[in-house]
């Protein structure tokens, strides 16, 4: 029997601190969006730029380089057990740079998901190259899938057209990097920002919907979805990151902070907060882990 690492009370914030290989295939729940944030096997030694101050990037174990075999083998495992965890309307959006996201795109062909979009997310602060040799670094890619080739998926267009002055949204988003209210309790390495995830929860899921994060790292997706109204379930196996998760989650019971942090996030202002609050009538409705 699983026994979770943390459960708000409320039910709708979950953490499982483990292996994610592991832990899904030891349930049985389907899910209406995953997001997931992968390794992208860049520790191998290099160095970059952070506060101005010249950093070594290694970010443990778990992000070490892999041949491109060994980086196929573990996306189409983990993606399979994605696939399995999905509802058949579900969809599936995954980040990652050059180093990863042609093997992940490949994995998702090979597995018979249907890719919806390519994001393109333009980081509006981000850190010099250092070398003066390329072109600095300033983009992530976000894959955004559906589980089936057939069945049709959500996406709140009008909301998308809305954010975006009236206009239909591209697939190019200008998005800062992480601020520094959002390190509050300790920071990830690869930490995402909670107005990208508020964004993408927002466009493909709706009010008391679950969310998977397979390698939540410090639950930024979870964050953003208990903003909104979702549920979320977060699998992550470094325990100094699901202490740093468990202790976001626990900053916004205070109704100052959750208004503070909901009042930083722009996306959020076209919609009303009464909606953000969850209906226990309706929260039965959409069922509950089984753990």
């Amino acid at each position: 029997m699983i026994k979770p690492y943390y459960k708000s009370q409320n039910r709708n914030f979950t953490l499982l601190n483990g292996d994610c290989f592991q832990l899904l295939r030891e349930f049985d729940f389907k899910f209406n969006c995953i997001f997931a944030d992968p390794p992208y096997f860049l520790s191998n030694g290099g160095i970059s730029v952070q506060s101005g101050k010249i950093v070594n990037v290694n970010k443990g174990d778990w992000d070490k380089g892999k041949n491109l075999q060994e980086m196929m083998d573990f996306n189409l495992e983990w993606l399979k057990l994605c696939k399995d965890k999905l509802k058949d309307n579900g969809t599936i959006w995954i980040s990652g740079t050059y180093h990863n996201i042609f093997s992940i795109e490949n994995c998702l062909r090979e597995l018979g998901y249907k890719i919806l979009n390519i994001i393109t997310w333009v980081k509006t602060n981000p850190p010099p190259n250092i070398s003066c040799r390329y072109f600095t670094y300033s983009t992530e890619f976000i894959i955004w899938a559906r589980k089936s080739e057939k069945k049709p998926h959500y996406f709140n267009y009008d909301l998308m057209k809305q954010i975006n002055n009236n206009k239909q949204m591209t697939d190019v988003w200008h998005i800062p990097a992480i601020a520094p209210w959002e390190k509050s309790c300790g920071k990830h390495p690869t930490q995402k920002p909670i107005n990208l995830l508020a964004r993408i929860i927002m466009a493909s899921t709706q009010p008391n919907e679950w969310i998977l994060d397979p390698f939540c790292g410090s639950a930024t997706t979870g964050i953003a979805a208990n903003l909104l109204g979702r549920r979320f379930l977060g699998i992550e196996q470094e325990e100094e990151f699901i202490k740093i998760s468990k202790n976001r989650r626990e900053e916004i019971e205070n109704f100052d902070t959750f208004q503070d942090f909901y009042n930083k996030i722009k996306d959020l202002k076209f919609l009303n907060q009464d909606s953000l609050l969850l209906n226990e009538e309706v929260n039965n409705a959409y069922g509950d882990l089984p753990f």
